[in-house]
């Protein structure tokens, strides 16, 4: 994917595109693939970069929700887990299996949540990801050997999925991309075109140029998250509030605190909240927080007391006690969740989708997680196929295997996560003087990620790179800043950008990254 080439095919559509999707996130670009898999000439814009938002933020999760079970959604569940399945089956180099343990501390635990965990077993069907079992005292702490031991009586082990947030957003571009979409970052929509009362396409904006075009689409979906009803009321100036944000916190610590390959769940805190541990990339990510926000932001930033309780529910299970200090990263992302009258317990919110086809035609799908996508995307395509009257076609990504599709393999310098273009940035890495030298000693990644990401991913900001591209400013905010100057460098000489733009960048981001790090 090449950003020039995206706002080429842009500016150069002489005839009116099928389906302009306003949205880079999950949602989003989940509708690109659909739409271009099913042969309609399709654009997607994104105001920031793909999957800034929400996308980049969650808790690394392909998961069924076995907390809606106790809700008694199993309709949510179901769907969720059938989606699960087909994603690890469609993306394996992106998602994979994760062992996780309910850990039992009282007489009644084992019984209640293994009766709950084998009806999740029973509802995965044949895309389940392993049986789920009880495990004694011993076998417990063999595989959390971290876990506070004192009163422990065992724990239940079951299977979940778990990827990479925004790699996958990225490969679901290249998706779009490889089946002939078009997809531009930094293009955001400033007012809605209508032709007789009917939503017919929108102003664009290039960012970088400040540029406005007018793109005309025989139908357009808003896919915006949170930013939903700001789009909406660009139709409808009185539409009543659709979407109440909850934020949800994580925390990344040292990988001692969690060594091993098995995540902790704990499925009721003393606000009734889930909590998680889980191995990531090498690190221990701790969440969540469900807490009600009043306004939607691209930058939210964690509350003290979000802190605060997750470090104090980390220190009740794990027998090394997280300090501030102990933290690597702290990150906040939004839900976008369905309006519900005065909210006051985001957490008992149901995670499940809608779509809405206004007077004029506009399509908005709102709600839904990372794990429903593309369900979520079927369905909006479904509905803008009607109301674009376009050409009807079913929905053919159920099966479809997405951009870089290979069978999960280990080992160093296997580029994991790029899956079949691990060999292009292989042969790449060979071919630039310096290419496998780490961007910091604390960090993963090197040289010749941040020339790829650039090259092949869209990348236009030191942020793109460190955050969404590579994930170094949730792995080690600290480090990612102290690598910005070398990315910036390696960038500016990819993009033709002077110095001055290089030192903006790293001020830019460094000022971001302190936002990441507890004081």
């Amino acid at each position: 994917m090449n950003r020039d080439e995206m706002l080429h095919h842009l500016t150069d559509a002489a005839a009116p595109w099928d389906v302009l999707i306003i949205g880079g996130g999950a949602t989003g670009l989940g509708c690109a693939v659909d739409a271009a898999a099913r042969g309609y000439r399709t654009l997607l814009v994104e105001q920031s970069d793909f999957a800034k938002g929400t996308s980049s933020r969650s808790t690394k999760l392909i998961h069924g929700g076995v907390r809606y079970l106790q809700q008694g959604n199993v309709g949510l569940v179901l769907d969720a887990l059938r989606e699960r399945g087909r994603l690890t089956q469609n993306a394996p180099h992106l998602v994979s299996p994760l062992p996780f343990i309910v850990p039992n501390y009282t007489w009644w635990e084992a019984p209640f949540y293994g009766v709950g965990l084998k009806l999740y077993d029973t509802l995965a069907g044949d895309l389940g990801l392993g049986p789920s079992k009880h495990l004694s005292r011993e076998e417990t702490l063999r595989l959390l050997p971290t876990l506070e031991p004192g009163g422990l009586r065992g724990g239940t082990i079951y299977y979940d999925g778990q990827f990479d947030d925004a790699r996958l957003a990225i490969a679901l571009a290249q998706t779009a991309a490889d089946l002939g979409g078009v997809l531009l970052n930094y293009a955001p929509v400033t007012a809605l075109l209508k032709h007789g009362g009917l939503v017919r396409g929108a102003v664009v904006r290039d960012a970088e140029s400040g540029r406005e075009l007018e793109v005309a689409a025989r139908v357009v979906i808003n896919a915006t998250g949170v930013f939903t009803d700001a789009i909406r009321r660009m139709d409808e100036p009185e539409a009543v509030a659709s979407i109440a944000p909850s934020q949800g916190v994580h925390l990344v610590l040292d990988k001692s605190f969690l060594p091993g390959a098995t995540a902790i769940m704990v499925p009721r805190t003393d606000d009734g909240r889930v909590l998680f541990a889980i191995p990531w990339h090498d690190r221990a990510l701790i969440g969540t927080t469900d807490t009600p926000v009043t306004e939607a932001q691209l930058e939210p930033r964690a509350r003290p007391e979000e802190i605060e309780f997750l470090l104090t529910h980390a220190a009740r299970y794990l027998t090394k006690d997280p300090k501030p200090a102990d933290v690597l990263s702290v990150f906040a992302g939004l839900r976008p969740l369905p309006k519900l009258g005065e909210l006051k317990d985001t957490a008992s919110v149901p995670r499940d989708h809608s779509v809405l086809v206004s007077a004029s035609g506009l399509v908005t799908i709102s709600g839904g997680k990372w794990t429903t996508y593309r369900q979520m995307a079927e369905d909006a395509m479904n509905q803008a196929a009607q109301a674009g009257g376009l050409a009807e076609r079913a929905s053919v990504t159920a099966h479809m295997k997405l951009h870089g599709w290979r069978a999960r393999e280990g080992g160093p310098r296997d580029w994991q996560d790029y899956g079949t273009d691990a060999s292009a940035l292989d042969t790449m890495a060979e071919q630039i003087t310096g290419g496998m030298e780490l961007l910091h000693p604390r960090l993963p990644y090197r040289a010749v990620e941040v020339i790829w990401a650039v090259r092949q991913e869209m990348a236009r900001t030191v942020e793109d790179v460190l955050s969404r591209r590579t994930r170094a400013l949730l792995l080690d905010a600290r480090a990612s800043a102290e690598a910005a100057p070398r990315v910036a460098r390696l960038m500016a000489a990819e993009l033709g950008r002077d110095a001055e733009w290089e030192r903006g960048q790293v001020a830019a981001y460094r000022a971001l990254a302190e936002g990441y790090v507890l004081a």
